[in-house]
């Protein structure tokens, strides 16, 4: 989907004072309060932002003060796959 507004040079420079393009930083703020919100997943920003990791989606959000939404079931699944992964490469090491 395309959305177009128009608003006050002045105003767009001031929005896109990073250097990013006034259309670039629209659609970043969007995405960012779409996650704040609950709208959107960390997957749903970087398919809009067209990132390549998970790590540019979190680098955003901390740049724009936002909390990852990482809770407690999260952290057990991460500690399970690192687990998995250091029996695996134990096993490795071995054979």
């Amino acid at each position: 989907m395309q959305v177009i507004f128009d608003i006050p040079d002045t105003l767009a420079e001031q929005l896109a004072a990073d250097g990013k393009s006034p259309a670039s930083a629209a659609l970043e703020a969007l995405a960012v309060e779409g996650y704040r919100t609950h709208l959107l997943s960390e997957a749903e920003m970087r398919r809009m932002l067209g990132f390549e990791t998970r790590m540019e989606v979190h680098a955003l959000l901390a740049a724009h003060d936002v909390p990852l939404h990482y809770t407690e079931e999260h952290l057990r699944q991460d500690i399970h796959a690192s687990d998995e992964l250091a029996a695996q490469r134990a096993l490795a090491h071995t054979a």
